[in-house]
């Protein structure tokens, strides 16, 4: 048994990496690049992370996705403000913003067949609970009919399997210190900057997540830390 990860960089999925590593083992890494506007950082991440660990990095490009029109591929990306992540009504508006259509199917199909290919049992994502609530593609509900889905579309059964599926952001956290995961090298900015910005969604979650921490994860040594 080993998992094919889908590994973007951000908190979520470095967490889930981790956890498949010390459980089934990893046989390799995938990072998409759909010409997002943060694609230098998640790659510069996701290639550390694999050089780390020493586990195959695969790098695939999906140009076709930049005409999708998401805030992340062409600009506008918006800033929420801590006290408004949950706000309902607001999240929704961000959420519809940086929309990527049918993303995560695209990926997780591609990886499924990959996995297949290379002999591996499971495809990781990470998922989780607090985003689930404005995108869909991360609930429970959308894994399983994956689930359903590649049961038919792979001869060897792949599965779909999310460690942090029913975690909120600070769980995963939590979970990520105690598996010993290379936080130091998580980036989970919607921005391409030097620094993560600290204002988009993304970063919010980021920061309500580490809480009393923050010193500590925007320190000048932590590569991601956040812009001041």
């Amino acid at each position: 048994m080993s998992a094919v990860v889908l590994l973007s960089g951000g908190l979520d999925s470095v967490v889930n990496f981790k956890k498949a590593l010390d459980d089934v083992g990893v046989s390799r890494v995938l990072f998409f690049d759909y010409g997002q506007r943060s694609l230098k950082r998640e790659r510069e991440a996701v290639k550390k992370i694999a050089y780390r660990y020493d586990v195959p990095f695969q790098e695939i490009r999906l140009g076709f996705m930049t005409h999708f029109g998401s805030a992340l591929t062409r600009g506008g990306i918006p800033s929420l403000r801590v006290e408004e992540l949950d706000k309902r009504e607001k999240t929704e508006q961000t959420a519809s913003l940086v929309w990527v259509p049918n993303r995560n199917g695209i990926f997780i199909e591609i990886a499924a067949g990959i996995a297949e290919n290379v002999g591996a049992s499971t495809v990781v994502v990470g998922f989780n609970r607090e985003e689930a609530a404005t995108f869909p593609d991360n609930s429970s509900d959308y894994l399983d009919c994956l689930n359903i889905a590649l049961h038919y579309s792979t001869r060897a059964k792949v599965k779909l399997v999310s460690y942090t599926l029913t975690m909120d952001k600070r769980e995963i956290y939590r979970l990520g210190r105690e598996c010993t995961a290379p936080l130091d090298l998580v980036w989970s900015c919607y921005r391409g900057g030097w620094r993560m910005c600290g204002e988009c969604e993304s970063c919010q979650r980021l920061k309500r997540a580490i809480g009393d921490e923050i010193a500590w994860f925007s320190s000048e040594h932590f590569r991601g830390g956040f812009a001041k």
